[in-house]
């Protein structure tokens, strides 16, 4: 199916919203406990918020920055009709890591496990870009 590389895009984008309402869950809760003040957020995150507070932001900064990489290469698949079961699997490889990478970050957050986690999901696209790349040239 044409599409089919369009749904770890979908997936992706899904996850990503629901890290931003976690933010929101997080934040409201906090200010409804007395533990931050609006002024806290008035210029970012102030270091009066908690740490608790400032992950899911921080994840959701890491889900816009080189997941937008992921999106491109994504549309360029779909748009010159690549869809090799080996470009979806690496596709999804990758919609999977960066919510491993996530979970990592907003649980235990052991730096050398996220880490892990954050290279692999890299080698992942940039596998996907390297394919992505070749058929294009393929089609001259």
């Amino acid at each position: 199916m044409k599409s089919s590389i369009l749904y770890p895009l979908f997936a992706l984008s899904g996850w990503t919203f629901l890290i931003l309402v976690l933010i929101a869950y997080r934040r409201i809760g906090a200010g409804l406990a007395g533990r931050v003040r609006p002024a806290d957020f008035r210029f970012g995150e102030s270091a009066a918020v908690p740490p608790e507070v400032c992950l899911p932001n921080r994840n959701y900064m890491n889900l816009l920055e080189l997941p937008v990489l992921f999106y491109v290469v994504g549309l360029i698949g779909f748009v010159t009709a690549q869809q090799s079961a080996l470009q979806l699997g690496l596709a999804w490889a990758y919609v999977g890591l960066r919510v491993v990478h996530s979970l990592i970050h907003l649980s235990y957050n052991n730096v050398y496990h996220r880490l892990a986690v954050f290279a692999l999901s890299n080698l992942v696209l940039l596998a996907l870009w390297g394919l992505v790349l070749q058929g294009v040239l393929a089609e001259g």
